[in-house]
């Protein structure tokens, strides 16, 4: 039995979804494991992919119906970045957070040598990894290495802001380089990698196993900031707008068991699973249940809201989200500036499916599309037609902010367009 009228039922029942081995693959995984696939009428099949390009190239020629996707994915993939064009649409955001910046244990303990307090490291820590790096150019040595994920991914992009707030230029200062997830932590103990940008349980993984320490989070880097999201190609929605429909609601319903706190551990007992992200849930419950070992032998940090998937209208699809993505990717180079940011948000954030699928559960949800960033250092609550909607932190880590109406502007905050790569000392 199904619960649709005739008319109703999903265009299409049997889908088969990617996803990648990362903790926040969780909504996938518990909407079909607690059947809220099912629920709504629809069959999924899941894949488990190791690299990113795989998981767009799959939904792009119609291998996959839909996939977990990293947030700047659809967008990068209509504009043709990366060399596959193909227009793709967006109407629900996975997860907020859950990825850190990990540097190796020696690169850790050299940066703390030259830190002003060398307790800990923390959230500043790009500032004595440029003193590091000048000393390193001055030797005549080789940049460092650092590895993320995609290019233009949220990793990409968390990583090169980080970077640069120290003065560190990331295109010229240090290498990045693509490693899959499941690659990174292994790359870093043969010595390949000084370092990565990466969800968890990876950066959990690296410090489990005595190689890395993570210096910052993505909660701490920008507060409650976009991760993953459903991608489908813009056909696939417009020819399967039912089971489009069907597949948002499964899943906020999976989101929504995902944040109530006493259901984390059985989550993570469902992703050790070897289909889903296949290690111990021990290590998954580092991040999920909000206890967060930075450093190997160190106590765990409280961090309870380093995965979110529901609360604070985290499952809205924001087109200031995708403003700031473009406006970044303008700031390297990669999108040139006279990109309409605000039309290419238009055309694959779709804000008004979500509305449609959350309002048929009896959700609430924003009136707007837009919203400035950077603002609220804690909770506050966002206007709405139906009431006040309860809205989690978005400052970033060094306190700037982004108006999603001035992008062009916003980006003239920085004097220079890229980082200088003199590496003052």
């Amino acid at each position: 039995m199904t619960p649709f009228a005739a008319g109703e039922a999903p265009e299409k029942t049997d889908l088969t979804l990617g996803l990648v081995p990362l903790t926040d693959c969780a909504p996938i995984a518990i909407a079909v494991e607690h059947g809220f696939f099912a629920q709504q009428g629809l069959n999924v099949t899941t894949t488990r992919e190791h690299s990113w390009a795989g998981i767009r190239d799959q939904v792009a020629f119609g291998v996959l119906d839909a996939a977990q996707m990293l947030a700047t994915m659809p967008l990068c993939t209509t504009l043709g970045l990366g060399g596959l064009k193909c227009p793709m649409v967006t109407a629900l955001v996975l997860d907020l957070g859950g990825n850190a910046i990990t540097l190796s244990t020696d690169l850790a303990d050299a940066l703390r040598c030259e830190a002003e307090g060398p307790e800990e490291l923390g959230v500043h820590a790009a500032e004595p990894l440029r003193r590091v790096l000048r000393q390193r150019a001055d030797r005549g040595e080789p940049p460092l290495r650092l590895g993320m994920v995609f290019p233009m991914s949220t990793h990409d992009l968390e990583l090169r802001f980080w970077l640069a707030s120290a003065g560190i230029d990331p295109d010229r200062d240090v290498e990045l380089v693509v490693v899959p997830p499941p690659r990174m932590v292994d790359a870093l103990e043969r010595g390949e990698l000084s370092g990565f940008c990466v969800g968890e349980p990876w950066n959990s993984l690296a410090v489990d196993r005595g190689l890395g320490e993570a210096v910052i989070t993505k909660q701490q880097l920008w507060n409650h900031s976009p991760e993953k999201v459903l991608g489908v190609t813009a056909q696939w929605a417009q020819n399967h707008p039912r089971t489009h429909a069907a597949l948002i609601r499964s899943l906020l319903e999976a989101c929504r068991w995902l944040d109530q706190p006493e259901n984390r551990a059985a989550a993570c007992q469902t992703l050790a699973l070897p289909q889903y992200v296949g290690v111990d849930a021990a290590l998954l419950e580092h991040s999920m249940t909000g206890r967060f070992a930075t450093a190997p032998h160190a106590a765990p940090a409280e961090m309870p809201d380093f995965h979110v998937f529901h609360q604070g209208q985290a499952n809205f699809p924001w087109r200031s989200h995708a403003v700031w993505f473009l406006t970044q990717m303008m700031r390297w180079g990669r999108l040139d500036r006279g990109t309409d940011v605000h039309a290419v948000a238009r055309q694959v954030i779709r804000p008004d499916l979500y509305r449609d699928a959350a309002q048929a559960m009896g959700l609430p949800c924003p009136d707007i599309d837009y919203k400035t960033e950077g603002h609220h250092p804690g909770p506050w609550a966002l206007p709405a037609a139906d009431g006040p909607l309860s809205m989690g932190p978005d400052q970033w880590f060094d306190g700037h902010r982004f108006d999603p109406d001035q992008p062009i502007g916003y980006l003239e905050q920085f004097a220079v367009p890229r980082p200088s790569s003199a590496l003052p000392r």
